[in-house]
């Protein structure tokens, strides 16, 4: 049962005839004035006959005539006004401590006439005191009540009778004037018990009960007062007291004091003091509230809708304190404390959603605690604080790493057994947990850090790569330092997998939509850098393997190998060595390694054939030769089958290459030379599209100017470094042989220049690459992307044979100009990258 509920005790009437009539009955009013005795001594009786001779002089037919109205207006306007001017004499001589115990002497039925209109107000002021201290709130507020009611009745009267009469007025108000601060004295006790009322109404409900019940009297009496105003005019001192209001106002102030108290710790104590901060108001915060609902509310009247005014106050201090908190000078992860609890946790079953809250809060109806321009604003600082953060973290995580690069031990391996750096692991480590933070404030901020971390990660890995070179440079420099270069660089290989893959995975937990253009644009730039610091590093590795083989590669196709050079045998076990190292790169990037060093081997292989170390003399020998290159293709081919084992492939195309030339050396009809050449050229047509050796500076010195050394190249000037040049006006064609003619004029000399007729030119050509010296040359010397054939190194393979004379290899070479070969779709080139000994300037102008 609601305690407000239960009986409570009537109040008393408000009237003239029931504050003066019962305590004056018509027989006491009658008693004769010798009845009346005397106490207190000499004093005491003065006071006595002076009130006793005024009272019947005042009111021959007796007080109850006069209070009753039953005398004329005038009559009672002058017998109360002379009745308490009298009293006023007596105060000022006696003082308020005497004058009662003289009403007091007064014996039988006459005191009580006394006593109405000057009540001991000293002695009921101390009777409620010791009642407000001993905790009896009801009855100390009803002797509260009788004092009001005395004085408010007198003064009332007195103010219809004589309104403007000021004096008198102030005559009652000043007997009474220790009634006004009994009240102040009451309430504050009553204040006390509402600030404690969330533990009272835990230990004593009553009491609290007691408190609102005196609230609610008080409430009514306003009510009356403020009602009989409209009919008199006339207001009490003191009213109306609005204890409601004041009521709610120390709640209110009660609730804003308990969440500011909850601070416990500062950030110098506790770099965690926001968080427990915010813990301590969540957990008092939903007590106070279970508490209200369940308790409370029975001990007030339904119409003060208790909780729901708590609610509001509990929602507006938290606001107030929010908006202190956001104000203050936060870090990014105390932003992201704030952010999350304020968007959050306050709506969620851990506060205002709680299941012992519902139904009367409902977290959709809630008003936000900070207002969406200080989110915004908080959101800004901490993607600028966190931007800043990301970057100091990749830079350190990258330094760490380094120091590793140097260490004398070999770097860890994965589950699988592949080398790897903790710097992957770091990174996406602290990705995840700023993610997952900005997840709990919202999907939208989720998304920002997460292309801010992209980004960041394209920047970073620019970074990387340049320090990975520099790490193999460093090492070819002193080739014996690092001590486990090799094992760091691969690690460093494998670093590039795991980035990729986790970047992948990144995307696909946090990324709701895979169209985000800023992710997929960052998606598509790391996974370029990434496979080019991985082309870097496994190049690097390579670089390492082929300077161990150069001393090697160099004995192929030389009179030592031709004898009996056991070169190859070398070259196999140096690679497989080498690879049992590259066996814990990761199989993408050790697919593509074997496959680069299948290739580059092949045409190490080519390049000694091409480079003429030797020329046969004989049959036998080219039979010998050709046979032996067929071994060796074949040693070749069964290396890089196991090693490319388990990867799916068929790679004995380029060593196919190798028994290919072997059989044009092997020939023995040199009649059928022609198409032995032309079954090569279709099966790799590039055969006749190679460079010359004589490249860049030992060629022709060429300025921007267009001047070469000793000699300027006409037409030079059309084509500037770097950039792709239309070809100038064509030169003169040789009218027979379709060469153009080219114009060398050395410095300083006299006469007209000799003229160099050379194959026509390109009609673009590239000065990125050393082999393009001009618009000139640009024929002659090359380009990469030159489509003109010069069958340099066909002649280069039949002048090896020795047995092919000037004429048959310009027969040979006329003829296959006239079908040109067609790639097959499958065909890769090889024979581009293979250099032919040309000639030089030099020989070029004799």
């Amino acid at each position: 049962m609601c305690l407000w509920d239960q009986k409570q005790q009537p109040m008393p009437r408000i009237g003239r005839q029931h504050l003066f009539c019962q305590l004056w009955p018509h027989s006491c009013l009658r008693a004769a004035p010798e009845t009346c005795g005397r106490r207190g001594g000499d004093g005491d009786g003065r006071v006595v006959a002076v009130l006793r001779a005024e009272i019947y002089h005042s009111y021959p037919q007796g007080p109850v005539q006069a209070f009753s109205g039953s005398c004329t207006p005038s009559v009672d306007s002058r017998a109360r006004t002379r009745l308490l001017r009298c009293y006023g004499r007596l105060r000022s001589r006696w003082g308020d401590g005497f004058l009662p115990s003289a009403l007091h002497g007064l014996s039988g039925g006459f005191s009580q006439c006394c006593l109405v209109p000057l009540p001991p107000v000293p002695e009921i002021v101390r009777e409620t005191q010791d009642l407000i201290e001993q905790g009896a709130l009801l009855q100390a507020h009803r002797k509260l009540m009788d004092l009001e009611c005395s004085r408010d009745g007198l003064m009332c009267e007195q103010y219809r009778m004589d309104s403007g009469n000021t004096r008198d007025m102030t005559l009652i108000h000043s007997y009474f004037g220790s009634t006004q601060g009994l009240s102040d004295e009451l309430a504050k006790q009553l204040w006390m018990v509402l600030q404690r009322s969330l533990v009272t109404v835990r230990r004593d409900p009553t009491l609290l009960v007691s408190v609102v019940r005196i609230i609610e009297r008080e409430e009514k009496i306003d009510r009356r007062i403020l009602d009989r105003k409209k009919q008199t005019g006339f207001v009490p001192p003191g009213r109306p007291k609005s204890w409601k209001e004041k009521m709610f106002a120390v709640l209110d102030r009660t609730v804003t004091t308990r969440i500011e108290g909850t601070q416990a710790d500062t950030r110098e104590s506790d770099r965690m003091w926001l968080v427990r901060h915010l813990e301590i108001i969540r957990k008092y915060v939903l007590d106070d509230l279970i508490v209200a609902k369940n308790l409370m509310a029975q001990c007030f009247p339904p119409h003060y809708d208790i909780f729901r005014n708590l609610l509001h106050m509990y929602h507006q201090a938290l606001s107030t304190r929010m908006q202190e908190l956001a104000s203050e000078d936060l870090e990014a992860n105390e932003i992201v404390s704030l952010l999350t609890w304020v968007l959050n946790t306050y709506t969620s079953t851990e506060m205002m959603g709680n299941a012992e809250l519902a139904p009367e809060v409902d977290v959709g109806l809630l008003e936000p605690l900070l207002s969406p321009s200080v989110v915004s604003e908080l959101l800004d600082t901490y993607m600028s604080t966190l931007t800043s953060n990301i970057i100091g973290w990749l830079r350190k995580a990258l330094e760490t790493d380094k120091k590793d690069w140097v260490k004398e031990t070999e770097p860890e391996a994965d589950q699988d057994g592949y080398y790897q750096t903790t710097l992957p692991a770091i990174v996406f480590q602290m990705f995840e947990q700023n993610l997952q933070v900005a997840a709990q404030i919202s999907e939208d901020l989720k998304t920002k850090v997460l292309v801010l971390c992209l980004q960041q990660m394209n920047s970073f890995l620019s970074r990387y790569k340049e320090e990975a070179q520099l790490y193999k440079e460093e090492h070819l420099r002193n080739r014996q330092q690092p001590h486990c270069y090799v094992q760091y660089m691969v690690a460093i290989i494998n670093n590039c997998q795991t980035f990729k893959e986790s970047i992948v995975s990144l995307k696909r937990k946090y990324l709701k939509h895979e169209a985000e253009e800023g992710a997929a644009l960052s998606q598509l730039s790391m996974d370029g850098v990434l496979d080019a610091i991985a082309k870097d590093g496994c190049s690097g590795l390579l670089e390492e393997v082929f300077l161990d083989l150069e001393q090697h590669l160099n004995e192929l196709m030389t009179k030592k190998w031709l004898l009996g050079s056991n070169a190859v045998d070398i070259i196999c076990v140096t690679v497989e060595d080498y690879f049992n190292d590259f066996a814990k790169i990761k199989k993408p990037y050790k697919k593509r390694m074997t496959a680069e060093a299948h290739r580059r081997v092949v045409v190490e292989y080519l390049r000694a054939v091409m480079q003429k170390r030797i020329s046969f003399r004989s049959a036998e020998e080219r039979k010998e030769g050709a046979e032996r290159m067929v071994r060796e293709a074949e040693q070749l081919r069964f290396l890089f089958r196991k090693l490319a084992s388990g990867f799916g492939e068929d790679m004995d195309g380029y060593c196919d290459t190798i028994v290919a030339v072997a059989e044009v050396i092997k020939l023995t009809d040199p009649s059928l030379l022609y198409l032995e050449v032309s079954t090569l050229v279709s099966k790799y047509p590039d055969i006749r599209y190679g460079r010359w050796e004589e490249r860049g500076s030992q060629a022709l010195d060429v300025s921007p100017a267009g001047q070469c050394g000793g000699a300027s190249v006409q037409g030079a000037s059309w084509a500037s470094e770097g950039l792709w040049a239309p070809a100038p006006p064509q030169p003169p064609v040789h009218p027979r042989a379709g060469l153009v003619l080219l114009e060398v004029e050395h410095r300083g000399s006299q006469g007209s220049a000799p003229q160099v007729w050379l194959p026509p030119p390109t009609p673009f050509v590239s000065l990125q690459d050393p082999c393009c010296l001009g618009w000139g040359l640009s024929g002659c010397l090359g380009a990469p992307d030159t489509p003109l054939p010069r069958d340099d190194h066909i002649g280069a393979l039949l002048a090896m044979r020795g047995d092919a004379t000037r004429d048959m290899r310009q027969t040979i070479i006329e003829t296959l100009e006239q079908g040109p070969a067609q790639a097959s779709p499958d065909h890769v080139p090889i024979f581009r990258d293979i250099v032919v000994p040309s000639l030089n300037v030099a020989k070029l102008l004799k």
